[in-house]
């Protein structure tokens, strides 16, 4: 009997999706889980792109508890902002930051720079602004295009590729499994969704309490939707709706909150995020190895028995 092939998707879920991300890879480098090909929206496709690209995940996993948020982010002053805004009316002016820092340093980290040279096949979603749709990057320099699918609108200008503007996948898609799935002949699908939950009246009174508001209102804007493979459970599994047979193994963890400074708070999200994705799936690694299509039980299986 052949090996199963398991893909992996990465849902989008900020700054603290990198940290939780980061973690689940490792987990499933210890649970000795291959992975066949992967995807990943914002977030999940930036640690993605890296674990594609064949860096090592504990070098990134220090790079990023280590990190000075410049690396990544620049917002303009606020006096230039201000100019742009009064002055200018807004005129041409699409972003708080210029994304190539951003680009910059994921060029810097990864072990290979283009989609073609990664060690599986590997997507990345962005929405393009010019056609209004989603678009599933799959080849040409990895860096921009992982860049483009984390640029949150408002907080980073678009990235320009190819004479079109692209920006955050998370407008489009959460965690897009279409992209692999059928393609890659799969037999199991492991999703790490990690974008928030809403949680009603306290969770708005978290977030008038909380240090720039206006950001949390942005993110629950982008994380509004609730993808059609999530459940009550922090642990999950279906089969694929397409017909196709695929087991798709839903984790979705209760992470801590992303506090700065990230050297503190994100290493904390990563380990809970890797503890907790080696006790859910732990049990289930023999299963995943051997036939995941017929040996994961059933009682676990909705909609599909």
């Amino acid at each position: 009997m052949s090996t199963p092939r398991i893909g992996v998707v990465l849902s989008s879920g900020g700054t603290r999706g990198v940290y939780a991300h980061t973690g689940f890879l490792i987990a499933l480098e210890r649970l000795g889980i291959p992975v066949a090909a992967a995807t990943g929206s914002s977030a999940g496709a930036v640690v993605g792109g890296m674990a594609a690209s064949g860096t090592d995940l504990r070098a990134w996993s220090e790079t990023i508890a280590h990190i000075a948020p410049a690396r990544f982010w620049r917002p303009d002053p606020v006096a230039y902002v201000l100019w742009q805004f009064l002055i200018r009316r807004g005129r041409g002016y699409t972003g708080l930051s210029s994304p190539e820092a951003a680009i910059e340093f994921c060029r810097s980290q990864l072990a290979v720079q283009t989609f073609e040279e990664c060690r599986y096949p590997f997507y990345a979603l962005a929405v393009s602004l010019g056609r209004g749709r989603k678009v599933v990057f799959s080849e040409g320099q990895l860096a921009p295009r992982i860049a483009a699918s984390a640029a949150t609108p408002v907080l980073y200008r678009p990235v320009e590729i190819d004479g079109d503007w692209y920006c955050d996948g998370a407008l489009a898609d959460l965690a897009p499994t279409d992209a692999i799935c059928c393609k890659h002949h799969l037999d199991a699908l492991i999703v790490h969704h990690v974008s928030s939950r809403y949680e009603g009246q306290k969770d708005l009174k978290r977030i008038r309490e909380s240090p720039w508001s206006m950001f949390h209102i942005l993110e629950r804007l982008l994380f509004r939707r609730r993808p059609w493979y999530l459940s009550d459970e922090r642990l999950s599994v279906q089969r694929c709706p397409c017909g196709c047979g695929a087991i798709v193994v839903v984790v979705e963890p209760e992470l801590p909150e992303l506090r700065w400074p990230l050297d503190k708070s994100g290493p904390q999200v990563q380990q809970s995020a890797m503890e907790q994705t080696q006790a859910y799936l732990g049990s289930y690694v023999d299963a995943l190895l051997s036939d995941p299509r017929s040996r994961l039980p059933h009682d676990l299986i909705q909609g599909g028995r």
